[in-house]
């Protein structure tokens, strides 16, 4: 941006040289023209150092995030590998087969959503899969 600065102080250098005075119409207009871009020039330079100072804001948030991240999600991360293990171990006994006692019908439960207090019927003969000891006595 200096550079700015550098070639509009050359075009005022060059008006000054050239005499040009405010008699003329010419030499006000040209005048006023220097004096806006120079200060577009000052303006600039005080825009691109609020950038610059954003930016090394914006850098600074954005490293701490990252520390912050590292912090919380990188022990889940070393973990995971290892509980993704596990997981896979585990989901295969999450599925429990169960065999009807009066129809010998299998059926297969999910052990997370299981509610044992729960009437639990055979989709196949629509009877009590854990029968208590008054159906059993029916029954007989």
């Amino acid at each position: 941006m200096s550079n700015i600065n550098d070639r509009v102080a050359y075009l005022k250098g060059l008006a000054e040289g050239m005499k040009l005075s405010d008699e003329t119409n010419e030499g006000k207009l040209l005048l006023k023209m220097l004096d806006v871009l120079e200060n577009m020039a000052e303006e600039l330079t005080t825009l691109r150092a609020d950038h610059d100072e954003l930016d090394e804001y914006v850098e600074s948030i954005d490293d701490d995030l990252a520390d912050m991240e590292e912090y919380l999600f990188d022990d889940e991360d070393e973990d995971d590998g290892y509980e993704d293990d596990e997981d896979e171990d585990e989901d295969d006994d999450q599925m429990v087969s169960y065999t009807c006692p009066h129809c010998g019908s299998e059926v297969t439960f999910e052990i997370d959503g299981f509610d044992f207090e729960e009437d639990n019927l055979c989709p196949n003969c629509g009877k009590p899969l854990f029968p208590t000891d008054g159906d059993d006595a029916d029954e007989e």
